[in-house]
Order: C-alpha cells, then sequence, then structure tokens
C-alpha cells in the first residue's frame, strides 16, 4: 500500500495545472515501475478498467474519450477524459486537453484534479518499453521509432531504461522542431548515447529489432510487414506502420483486446476484420499468458494504454505534488 494523503475536506480539490506537474522530478525507472505495478494488479484482478467511450463526429475532425477506473492498490478511483480537435489539421494547429480526477475510495474524499498531459507523455512510453522488455527477440540491438511527436520524443530514453543493451538507435521523422526534441531528450537522460536520424525507411525497418510507431495520422511513414525482419517486434502507438505488420505477424499481443476493437480500426483488413489478439499484455507480464513463444517469431504489440495505468501515475504525481505543497485549492462544491 503506498503512502496516504492528507486530504482536503469534502468540498475544497486540489488543481494541478500542467506548470504543476511540469516541476516535478520523477525518474524514468520510478515511472516503468508504476506502471508496471498497475498492468499486475489489474491482471490479480484487484483494479477495474471498463472500456473506454469514444465520440468522434462524422467529418473525424475531432475525437473524444472518457476512461473510467480503480486501482485496487492504491484504494483510488479516477476518471480520465481526453479531447483532441483538429485531427486534420497539421500538429501545432490541432488542440488537446486532458484530464484525471482522483478521488480516495476509503475516505470518500477527492485527491486531486490534474492536467494529464505528462502523465500520458510518460506512461505511454513506459508500456511500450516494457512491451519491448517482454516481447523482444534475444539479442535484440537495434530500434527504430517512428514518428518525433509527444511519444515519440520520450520513446528512446524508455526503451534503454528496460533495454539497456541496445546499440544503435534510429528515428524517422519530417519535422526539425521534433527531431531536435528527440535528440535533446535521449542526451537528457542518456546524455553518452546518440541518436541516427534516418531517411530511408525501409532500410532501416529491415536493419531494427523493435519497431516503435508513435507517428501522427498525417505521417508519410508506411512500413509493410515484409520490410520487417523474422523476428521483429514491432509496436503500434500511433501511426507509421501498414495493417499488414499485424495481419501477417506470428503472435498478436495487446494491452486490451477490447480497446484495439475502438481504437484499432484503421489497422483492419480489407473485409474491415481485425486480426484476433493472442494474448493480452497484462496476463503476460503476470506469467499466467505467453508473450513471445519462439525466438524466431515476428510479433506485433498494441498499445492502446489503459486507465489504470494513468491512475497509478497520476496518484503518484499527486503524491510529489502534496510533498512539495503544489496545486492550488478550489472550494468547487461550495
Amino acid at each position: 500500500m503506498t503512502e496516504s494523503f492528507e486530504l482536503e475536506d469534502d468540498r475544497s480539490l486540489r488543481v494541478l495545472s500542467a506548470t504543476d506537474i511540469a516541476g516535478i522530478d520523477i525518474t524514468l525507472t520510478d515511472v516503468v515501475d508504476v506502471v508496471e505495478q498497475a498492468y499486475r494488479t489489474l491482471a490479480d484482478g484487484r483494479s477495474d478498467n471498463p472500456r473506454k467511450l469514444t465520440v468522434k463526429p462524422e467529418d473525424g475532425h475531432s475525437v473524444s474519450y472518457a476512461m473510467l477506473g480503480r486501482d485496487g492498490v492504491r484504494d483510488v478511483v479516477a476518471i480520465k477524459t481526453s479531447y483532441k480537435h483538429g485531427l486534420h489539421e497539421d500538429r501545432d494547429k490541432q488542440h488537446y486537453y486532458t484530464t484525471l480526477t482522483i478521488y480516495d475510495d476509503v475516505t470518500g474524499l477527492p485527491v486531486a484534479m490534474m492536467d494529464c498531459g505528462r502523465v500520458g507523455s510518460l506512461r505511454t512510453p513506459a508500456v511500450s518499453a516494457l512491451l519491448a522488455r517482454e516481447l523482444a527477440a534475444p539479442g535484440s540491438r537495434n530500434a527504430l521509432v517512428i514518428g518525433t511527436g509527444t511519444q515519440g520524443r520520450l520513446a528512446l530514453p524508455f526503451l534503454l531504461t528496460t533495454l539497456p543493451e541496445l546499440e544503435r538507435l534510429m528515428v524517422f521523422g519530417t519535422h526539425p522542431d521534433g527531431i531536435r526534441a528527440v535528440r535533446e531528450q535521449l542526451h537528457t537522460y542518456f546524455p553518452e548515447r546518440e541518436v541516427e536520424f534516418v531517411e530511408d525507411l525501409r532500410e532501416a525497418a529491415a536493419a531494427a529489432d523493435v519497431v516503435v510507431a508513435t507517428a501522427g495520422q498525417n505521417t508519410p511513414a508506411a512500413v509493410e510487414a515484409d520490410w520487417l525482419g523474422p523476428s521483429t517486434l514491432s509496436i503500434l502507438v500511433g501511426h507509421g506502420i501498414e495493417p499488414s505488420t499485424l495481419h501477417r505477424a506470428d503472435r498478436v499481443i495487446a494491452t486490451s483486446a477490447a480497446q484495439m476493437k475502438v481504437t484499432g480500426t484503421d489497422m483492419a483488413d480489407a473485409n474491415g476484420e481485425l486480426r484476433a489478439v493472442d494474448a493480452e499484455f497484462p496476463e503476460v507480464l503476470a506469467g499466467r499468458a505467453a508473450g513471445r513463444t519462439d525466438d524466431g517469431q515476428r510479433v506485433f504489440a498494441y498499445n492502446s494504454g489503459l486507465v489504470v495505468t494513468d491512475i497509478a501515475l497520476g496518484h503518484r504525481f499527486a503524491q510529489l505534488a502534496v510533498a512539495q505543497g503544489l496545486g492550488t485549492r478550489v472550494p468547487l462544491w461550495q
């Protein structure tokens, strides 16, 4: 059980802004450990992670999600909301807002409401890194990250946290600011390591043991299954790999099969069907399902994220924020 909070009264709420959250120091190892614990707790049946609700207009210009969950180790309940507008626009013209509201399920009092941007930007690459640790073929040395947005910028530091034996670090991106940010983030956490920015995506994909696709939907990247080596692990977070990488994989692992059916429709085949999932990742982590069953298998992993990981990491940030006196108390219910 984690340390308890000195909770506010039931008429006030601690609000943590993006600035508050940005000022909190947390190590990559801490993030990975919190996320892994959340998965293991879910696999043990002590947490609840219902399917997310999705709203999207017919023209696809925006998408909204609502996710409710309960963490049985931390004894908290939370709801996450996510809204992105301008999906057909360039990244700098899009609007994105996401929040997490946490309640203590022992006292019944609110813990905090926070901007969830940094939580998501850390949680998602941490999940990819755990997927890589559990599913990459033995002896994997080369990694390729597709995309230099929010998820792409921290993908390599997290991969090196769980797979320190990686040698060649490749990135494919088209945005100069993103390319600079990838290099800066890598040097922040691993100053001795260098990244190789590639232009020939097919050649890079053929050399990669692990491919992490994090790009936005307007990316020109489109890696096909026959570009990949026979034992490559492909991890889909955003865009950058084609449906063939799913349908021609020897084994398919998803963080949630149900969520993959909701958010992975762009990976359907010509008949509108998705490849069946062989195992869910929480069960793999818990040792109750096999991840890779043969060193020579080509594995596809779908990282859609689970709200229990947001809750666990958001709770950790709330703990650190309270300890540092961060946030604003708002008498929301007065």
